[in-house]
């Protein structure tokens, strides 16, 4: 949709709301459902809501500090999920966004969410393209969501201030539900059903799943690539039976002829004992005139998730640093939580698999959970998992939560910060006693399970807002590990550049780029406010641009007030700017694009260090 398609739809929104005698004061959303037809609601869309999840992370992440919130509504406009930047989703939350809240035209009137709604099409919306009053702060980009059929089945929409508006803003929001849409179309092969035999082998092979028939007898017939890399050797399936892979065989053909299939987690004796997701289905197969049963297996990666950090992969030279590792290593066979406490970017994730993969838990398996990253009302599920019969339409056989699949190794909670209230009291449970509960279940299930939580919030101050539970803050700061800012170690920015630059080369096929010590000390005295994430954001973006982004640093020397300082990034940037200029032979707009700024930025420049083109 074009902008001239943006203000059609837009004007026919606002007629259409008129005509339905929408007030323009109106504040909230005329349908907010009840907590329970919203549980169940989650319940309908998880696949949805999970698939989205990582992609709406990334979204917020990618414009973090710029005061943006992110919804997620289903096909009919319910929110089921909202992140963003605290102040801003404060004030959409203040108005009644939140999940269960319908954004159509018919509840809350123009929007983008309800002019995708009705189009199908992404749109951008600003100020007074809203119907009502209290959205005219905002500028909204909307784009659906739809199935592999077609059909609209959510829309993704990205908020900010009136001064944020950008098309790029919107070209963000289609290349995020275009992946989304990509990733559920992936999911939706895990369901493959009526495939006629003359088809199964090419169609196997191409599949992203180990999968296998057999006939009524457990006789395997054929399977694909997937199978025999899953085994690790295919003489398993050559001339075998089912009953040898799955030891439960006989009572998982009499579940799939009876119902018409089954699909559920099941051990798998020949996979290494571990636990895969198993698709099965009667199929018929015209050319031997029977039934025959195709079965999907998929390894349930996050059961046997092993930790890739070690310390060895840990870099610096820094000598406090170095007694921080030497500290993390003194610990790493303790069974007491630790808590890792650390700005965004200082590697929270990379020191808690390095002390698993340290521990005499490293064959065990190493879970990562987001805290802020999974929507409150999935949270309990992901953790503690479900009984059979706990929800309607519920898997057989129920499902295992996170802690169970850590038995006998190490689990993450990254972001232990986010963690809801009710849900710190059932974590300070399971800390406490070391037992979990499956919702819909009164039984108690024994897990061995070292429990590592990182934050980069102040848990203390936390705890004194009353955000934060004391007790949980007290079991959980058993042995806390502080990493230290990058802005504190500033010998080791050169060795992480050093280290970047052969990864990342190495990873995009690039030469290496010289960086001057002029340019090094630039950048070991800048401030690195997003840390050793950011560092490498920036070799990645020195590598591909082949400049060094000095706009990138002159703020913060200014802000430094360090008249010296200033003095050498004048120096240096005017002999950048010699050096751009002289490789695109004086063209102002490709050295423009080089730098990263517009060409009247440049035409400033020019005449701010007197060069002549």
């Amino acid at each position: 949709m074009n902008y001239d398609e943006f203000g059609a739809a837009i004007e026919t929104s606002q007629e259409r709301c008129k005509l339905l005698n929408i007030s323009k004061d109106q504040v909230f959303s005329n349908k907010i459902i009840s907590d329970a037809e919203l549980q169940k609601k989650f319940y309908e869309k998880r696949n949805m809501i999970m698939t989205a999840a990582p992609y709406m992370d990334q979204l917020i992440n990618f414009v973090k500090g710029c005061n943006f919130f992110a919804l997620l509504t289903d096909g009919d406009g319910c929110i089921l999920n909202a992140i963003g930047d605290e102040k801003i989703l404060g004030e959409a939350f203040e108005l009644k966004m939140v999940p269960g809240a319908y954004m159509n035209e018919e509840n809350i009137g123009t929007n983008s969410m309800a002019v995708v709604l009705k189009t199908g099409k992404p749109v951008q919306l600003s100020g007074e393209d809203h119907y009502i009053k209290a959205y005219h702060k905002w500028t909204c980009s909307g784009a659906p969501i739809k199935d592999s059929h077609g059909n609209l089945i959510g829309v993704l929409d990205l908020t900010g201030y009136m001064d944020q508006v950008h098309p790029h803003t919107l070209g963000m929001v289609i290349a995020a539900s275009n992946a989304i849409e990509e990733m559920i179309k992936v999911k939706e092969f895990h369901k493959l059903q009526n495939t006629n035999n003359k088809h199964i082998q090419t169609i196997f092979n191409s599949m992203p799943v180990a999968i296998v028939t057999s006939d009524l007898e457990g006789k395997i017939k054929i399977y694909n690539k997937k199978a025999a890399q899953l085994l690790e050797d295919d003489s398993l399936l050559k001339a075998k039976v089912m009953g040898e892979i799955i030891k439960e065989w006989d009572y998982i053909k009499d579940l799939i002829l009876r119902q018409d299939g089954v699909d559920q987690e099941i051990n798998i004796t020949s996979f290494k004992n571990t636990i895969c997701h198993l698709t099965a289905n009667p199929i018929y197969n015209p050319v031997g005139d029977n039934v025959e049963i195709v079965y999907i297996f998929e390894a349930i990666k996050e059961t046997k998730k092993h930790a890739y950090y070690t310390f060895d992969k840990i870099i610096g030279k820094d000598e406090n640093f170095l007694n921080i590792v030497g500290y993390a290593k003194k610990i790493a066979n303790s069974k007491s939580t630790i808590l890792i406490l650390g700005e965004s970017g200082t590697g929270k994730e990379v020191f808690a698999q390095a002390i698993h993969n340290y521990s005499n838990r490293v064959d065990g398996p190493f879970l990562a959970i987001n805290c802020g990253a999974i929507p409150k009302q999935l949270m309990e599920l992901e953790l503690f998992g479900y009984d059979e019969g706990a929800y309607i339409g519920a898997k057989k056989g129920g499902n295992q939560g996170k802690f169970e699949q850590a038995d006998g190794g190490t689990i993450l909670l990254d972001e232990i910060g986010e963690l809801p209230l009710d849900m710190q009291i059932k974590l300070q449970r399971v800390l406490q006693e070391g037992i979990i509960t499956r919702i819909g279940s009164q039984k108690s299930i024994p897990v061995n399970v070292r429990v590592i939580a990182t934050t980069n919030k102040d848990l203390k101050k936390e705890v004194e807002l009353g955000r934060f539970r004391k007790d949980l803050f007290y079991r959980l700061n058993v042995l806390p590990l502080y990493l230290p800012p990058l802005r504190e170690r500033k010998e080791d920015v050169k060795l992480l550049i050093q280290y970047f630059m052969k990864i990342i080369c190495g990873n995009l096929n690039k030469k290496e780029v010289e960086i001057s010590s002029e340019y090094l000390k630039l950048m070991m005295n800048y401030s690195w406010p997003g840390n050793i994430r950011e560092l490498e954001n920036v070799v990645e973006l020195i590598i591909n641009t082949e400049t060094i982004p000095l706009e990138y640093f002159y703020q913060d020397i200014e802000e430094s007030n360090s008249e010296q300082e200033c003095l050498e990034l004048e120096h240096i940037e005017r002999e950048h700017l010699l050096k751009v200029l002289q490789k695109n032979k004086g063209n102002i707009t490709r050295t423009a694009i080089d730098l990263g700024i517009q060409r009247n930025t440049l035409y400033n420049k020019l005449k701010k260090y007197d060069i002549k083109i």
